[in-house]
């Protein structure tokens, strides 16, 4: 399993995976992987410096990366706007009744009342300028074309730049502002995501792009099976996310105790695409708290960041409880292949095993 990308960032398999557990980005790193950091948890720069630092030094000297959460268009923020200021009481009071009927504790006193701030620009900013102080060799932008001077830094560094891309004309945008690596990232994908499903969308990226640039293949890829089925498409390689929140170093990270219970009885259908994340289209684990944004009394989400900051504390609170029953988790139709917690390792060695098995059983039809 080796394409071009290998040689180009000195890896040893052409999977990348994207994670907010640095524990689980240095152990796909050492286990001939690219790790990618998600850097939109980090409220505190000084936090990210230190996660950063921790990275380069146990990941054996190999390569990785970080992922921002940067929209190409610069919003007006304004340091002196209160955000919270802009969220109505009608939202704040459906937040409210919603966690009481669900019995969801409140949290102690001056315990997680936080947003996650990584969601706006100025934060995501502070990002990149630390991570250039370190060794990543990607830095990937969830929500598209980063803005035009920030992909010129990151090459002035010797950074490679990909975004996401759900269509095909949203590709050729990132391709004409100077980004490197493109990720065709399908509709059965965790967290924001499109409306097209990988078996159409990886193949009409790879086409519409050419030859020159490397298309990486996203969206329910947690088999060997699956990486096959991306390369036959004219991918060099898969951006995977879901399948490493099953992996034992990603539960030093998520403390929610209903967590695991939730992700191994779920099946493939278990998952919603709404907008009560962050206020962009994200898939999640199907709960009682998604159900209750779907019922006819609930608000519309509120856009980003604005809805994230709303439902922050309602997060804590939630992840706390670790009530399987009332999660809140971005995750993808793979999910209902996640049957069981394992070690980084022994899922890279499960899909290069189910890779080989899937190109043996190709070239016997020959």
């Amino acid at each position: 399993m080796r394409t071009d990308l290998c040689e180009r960032f000195g890896i040893e398999y052409p999977i990348f995976a994207f994670t907010p557990s640095e524990h689980v980005a240095a152990a796909v790193s050492r286990a001939g992987g690219l790790g990618v950091l998600g850097c939109v948890r980090f409220n505190d720069p000084e936090e990210l410096d230190t996660t950063l630092s921790w990275l380069d030094e146990n990941t054996d000297g190999k390569p990785y990366g970080v992922d921002i959460v940067m929209p190409m268009k610069v919003p007006t923020e304004g340091t002196a706007v209160d955000l919270a200021s802009y969220i109505p009481e009608g939202h704040k009071e459906f937040v409210d009744k919603t966690l009481l009927a669900l019995g969801v504790p409140p949290l102690p006193e001056g315990e997680g009342r936080e947003g996650v701030l990584g969601w706006l620009h100025s934060v995501a900013r502070s990002h990149l300028d630390i991570a250039l102080q370190h060794r990543p060799v990607l830095i990937a932008n969830a929500l598209g074309s980063p803005p035009v001077d920030v992909i010129e830094k990151a090459h002035e560094h010797g950074i490679a730049v990909a975004a996401l891309a759900g269509a095909a004309k949203h590709a050729l945008s990132h391709v004409a502002n100077g980004v490197d690596i493109i990720v065709a990232q399908g509709y059965e994908a965790g967290g924001h995501t499109g409306e097209i499903a990988s078996m159409v969308l990886q193949p009409d990226i790879v086409d519409a792009v050419g030859p020159d640039v490397p298309v990486l293949g996203a969206g329910g890829i947690g088999s060997g099976r699956q990486i096959a089925a991306s390369l036959a498409l004219g991918c060099q390689g898969v951006w995977t996310g879901s399948i490493w929140l099953g992996t034992e170093e990603y539960q030093s990270l998520n403390s929610h105790a209903g967590w695991v219970e939730a992700f191994t009885r779920a099946t493939s259908a278990d998952t919603r695409r709404v907008r009560i994340y962050t206020g962009k289209p994200a898939r999640l684990l199907k709960s009682r708290w998604t159900d209750a944004w779907e019922a006819e009394d609930a608000p519309a989400p509120l856009p980003m960041p604005l809805q994230n900051l709303l439902v922050a504390d309602a997060h804590n609170r939630i992840n706390a409880a670790g009530d399987p029953d009332v999660v809140s988790m971005p995750v993808g139709q793979i999910v209902g292949r996640m049957n069981e917690v394992r070690p980084v390792a022994e899922v890279i060695a499960s899909l290069l095993s189910e890779y080989d098995e899937a190109v043996k059983r190709l070239e016997a039809l020959r």
